[in-house]
């Protein structure tokens, strides 16, 4: 996996509850996992189907629990297009609750995607010999 990745990220039933048009309560360690993805350097796109006054409420929303994003239902913070029409984006992940298979845990979603992966949980095999026993 490249160092960094582009993630898009949806928002309603991914990053909060489904309550749409109102905003729904965070999802467990959706923030926490999101903001520790950023901090390792990973571009964060918020990418969702409000637009106007709601996908405002989410941006917003998004900033008070202390995350900001690259940028929001677009490839770059700088490209201008028609914000009235969804279309899709430059992304190299997309995180959705409507992925064939359904929504992972964002534990999960973290552990898959940080740079500092956790030690295997595989048992090591002892060996030994000359050197002795290895653990």
């Amino acid at each position: 996996m490249p160092n960094s990745l582009t993630l898009a990220v949806d928002f309603d039933g991914t990053i909060v509850e489904n309550r749409f048009p109102d905003i729904g309560k965070p999802i467990l360690f959706a923030f926490e996992s999101l903001k520790k993805l950023q901090d390792e350097g990973h571009r964060l796109i918020l990418w969702t189907y409000r637009h106007g006054e709601h996908l405002e409420d989410a941006v917003n929303f998004c900033e008070k629990n202390g995350l900001k994003f690259y940028a929001v239902n677009k490839s770059y913070p700088e490209e201008e297009f028609d914000d009235t029409i969804s279309r899709k984006i430059l992304a190299d992940i997309f995180i959705d609750d409507r992925n064939l298979g359904g929504m992972k845990g964002w534990g999960e979603i973290y552990q898959m995607l940080s740079k500092d992966k956790p030690l295997s949980n595989k048992k090591k095999k002892k060996r030994s010999g000359i050197f002795g026993r290895l653990k």
